[in-house]
């Protein structure tokens, strides 16, 4: 059956609950301070019940595979994963934690794979809503005093929405994440490869796996693949 949902419903049902979010995350006039890029985080106490899982994707995607592959990748996670999410492909995380790096120069934050913490890229995501909903280990996230915290510890200069909470959510919580093959989400934006970071870009970058979804992030033309 299909159900229609409102985005202008969801939203404002939405803004007392992402106001933890908003007040550390979100830059004021930037284009992904409005409260839908922050949506995804709270979809488990806004849709019914009846809606147990769910992909979110972006809109520049271009699918190679059936979805069917993708969504069959919820069998996948752990007992504890309750969101399916691919690693970020460029060093943009690097920069983001450059304050924090500096001051922890052995950290592995924004360091490339396989052994560095990348972030993550949510262009294609899995929510598993019926764990989210029973995750006390999630749902503490939205505390009132839980974010602003980690945005001081990290020094994280947030402009990417819900992406850049749920890479405070690999660096905090990584059991809660089930990292998608890299060929699910095929990064095609290569803007970080530039300036000191073109000496690392490769390394981040590079995704041997087949590919099933490209992705033409920071308006890549994805018109030839």
């Amino acid at each position: 059956m299909l159900e229609h949902h409102s985005n202008d419903a969801l939203v404002e049902k939405a803004r007392l609950l992402l106001r933890p979010l908003l007040q550390s995350l979100s830059i004021r006039r930037h284009h992904f301070s409005d409260p839908l890029f922050f949506i995804s985080t709270v979809l488990h106490r806004l849709l019914p019940r009846n809606i147990s899982k769910l992909i979110l994707l972006d809109v520049d995607l271009i699918f190679k595979s059936d979805i069917s592959g993708l969504f069959s990748l919820f069998d996948k996670f752990a007992g504890g994963q309750v969101i399916g999410i691919a690693r970020e492909n460029q060093p943009v995380y690097r920069h983001v934690f450059t304050e924090y790096r500096q001051r922890h120069p052995d950290t592995k934050i924004g360091e490339p794979p396989p052994e560095g913490i990348t972030g993550v890229n949510s262009g294609v995501l899995l929510l598993d809503l019926d764990k989210l909903r029973c995750s006390d280990a999630y749902n503490s996230m939205f505390q009132p005093d839980h974010i602003p915290g980690l945005v001081r510890n990290y020094s994280i200069h947030a402009n990417l929405g819900d992406q850049d909470f749920y890479t405070l959510i690999q660096l905090e919580r990584p059991e809660l994440l089930y990292l998608l093959p890299c060929g699910w989400n095929r990064q095609l934006c290569q803007w970080w490869r530039m300036d000191e970071l073109k000496q690392v870009f490769d390394l981040f970058f590079a995704c041997e796996e087949p590919v099933h979804v490209f992705h033409g992030n920071c308006k890549t033309n994805i018109s030839s693949v």
